[in-house]
């Protein structure tokens, strides 16, 4: 089992270093719900940030590869090498020089305040005792703990306003130019004429990457001087987007058709579930078959020792291993494995997924299979061997059936469990299901429809395995009758 549980490892390792860009490319990293630097339309990803690294891309002969990712994840994955730039609204502070370079400033932001049109907040003096909500890891969060106090925090901007307009906040930091485009689509906002800060965006780049830096400087100072930074700019800040709206004298129906369109059909946004559908059932298929294979290992080594004494320092390593996976949260475990095991070998974020997927699932299975064969009775296992049988065949013809049997219900809640917790991809750059819906919200403002129909595709797959698995028992079951 051992040799092909690292066989089944090395093949995924291979195939997937295979995949290794051969051309010289050029990779930005970024949170893109953070219009108009960078945001999503229809399936690529665009704005000023997007535009400016494409364009220092074609000077220098490169090919720009842009990926989506958590905003506190961005700079990481400079730092570890996933990326060569981030670009996502970065402002530059002294403390984030100690961790990265920033490259020349491209553009001059401010931090504002978004409040409900009827709200009696007129300015920052108005922000102390309220709920308060700013986009996690931002300048505007840092300024509001330090000088206000303690906010609520989003993974993103489009979130915070979303909570906003739906009452549950009262007040929004956030950067001025992103904060126009969420209030375009909120009509029932507004955008305090009081600033909060001034800042300048620059782009992260590695420290290690001295001459990156350089050509970037270089690059950027020559887009300066012929105004193709102006002209980037420009098209983005003066753009006006096209808003879907049912009207305020609409009926039920129509605004129901309006929203669904919007949500669903305008710019087939409907393809971010269909594609996060695939990764999520990939990502959870393979994270199965490899929990299965090493949490059997395991039960088997700690299982034979609890019987038998055999296989001490295995059941010492498989005890570790136990508590390790399981006193840590998946999410954690993921970004380890894609920041510090990963971090220099390029291998495809879907890997890494069924790697940390994979190996979390297989502590619990470990533990459901032990228990399923700790409770078959022992004089299953003196009859067998009173019969002749080794201690291998007994444990594989009258021991596991039982055990397995016993299980099943458990190990199904495992595999349910597995399923809902790939939702956390997004952290490195992997579009999943729960982050196409994210994506649709960011660019529609609307948070019921989005999260309804990823909830809706969770509970369909979730009853459909529930069903699978209560045919499978039923299907044990039958020679007990």
């Amino acid at each position: 089992m051992i040799r092909y549980t690292l066989l089944v490892l090395i093949g995924l390792l291979v195939t997937a270093c295979g995949e290794r860009e051969v051309q010289k490319s050029l990779t930005m990293v970024t949170e893109a719900t953070f219009p108009p630097y960078e945001f999503y339309r229809g399936s690529e990803i665009v704005g000023i940030d997007a535009d400016i690294v494409r364009e220092v891309a074609r000077r220098n002969n490169l090919k720009p590869v842009i990926e989506d990712m958590s905003f506190d994840s961005v700079i990481t994955a400079v730092q570890s090498g996933k990326a060569d730039v981030a670009a996502s609204g970065i402002t530059v502070t002294e403390d984030r020089k100690k961790q990265i370079d920033f490259t020349r400033s491209y553009a001059t932001a401010q931090q504002v305040i978004i409040v409900p049109k009827d709200s009696r907040i007129c300015g920052v003096e108005g922000l102390q005792g309220i709920r308060l909500g700013v986009q996690h890891g931002t300048t505007g969060d840092l300024y509001v703990t330090e000088h206000i106090g303690q906010p609520e925090r989003f993974s993103n901007g489009a979130l915070a306003v979303a909570a906003l307009a739906a009452g549950k906040l009262d007040a929004v930091v956030l950067d001025s130019a992103p904060a126009k485009e969420h209030v375009s689509g909120n009509p029932n906002l507004q955008i305090l004429p009081e600033a909060l800060t001034t800042e300048e965006y620059a782009m992260a780049i590695s420290k290690n990457r001295p001459e990156l830096l350089e050509m970037f400087n270089r690059t950027l100072e020559a887009m300066e001087a012929d105004g193709t930074l102006a002209r980037i700019t420009e098209t983005y800040m003066n753009a006006s987007p096209e808003k879907e709206t049912a009207g305020e004298h609409a009926g039920l129906w129509e605004r129901i058709c309006t929203a669904f369109y919007t949500n669903f059909v305008k710019d087939d946004r409907w393809s971010y579930l269909v594609n996060g559908f695939v990764v999520t059932i990939e990502i959870s298929l393979a994270a199965v078959a490899l929990g299965v294979m090493l949490g059997f290992l395991v039960a088997v080594i700690r299982s034979t020792h609890d019987l038998t004494g055999r296989f001490r320092v295995l059941n010492v390593l498989c005890h570790a291993y136990l508590t390790v996976i399981r006193g840590t949260p998946v999410v954690v475990q993921l970004l380890i494995i894609y920041f510090v095991i990963f971090g220099s070998v390029d291998v495809s974020k879907v890997l890494v997924a069924i790697v940390a997927f994979g190996v979390n699932s297989g502590a619990y299975v470990a533990e459901i299979i032990r228990s399923g064969i700790m409770s078959v009775d022992r004089g299953q296992m003196e009859a067998g061997r009173s019969l002749g049988l080794s201690y291998g065949c007994t444990m594989r013809s009258v021991i596991l059936p039982q055990a397995l049997k016993n299980v099943l219900p458990a190990l199904g809640n495992e595999f349910i469990v597995l399923l809902k917790e790939t939702s956390v991809c997004g952290y490195i750059a992997l579009q999943d299901l729960t982050k196409g819906g994210d994506i649709i919200r960011s660019q529609t403002y609307d948070a019921f429809l989005p999260l309804l129909a990823v909830a809706l595709i969770y509970l369909i797959l979730v009853v459909c395995l529930s069903w699978l698995l209560k045919k499978f028992e039923l299907r044990l079951k039958k020679n007990e009758r």
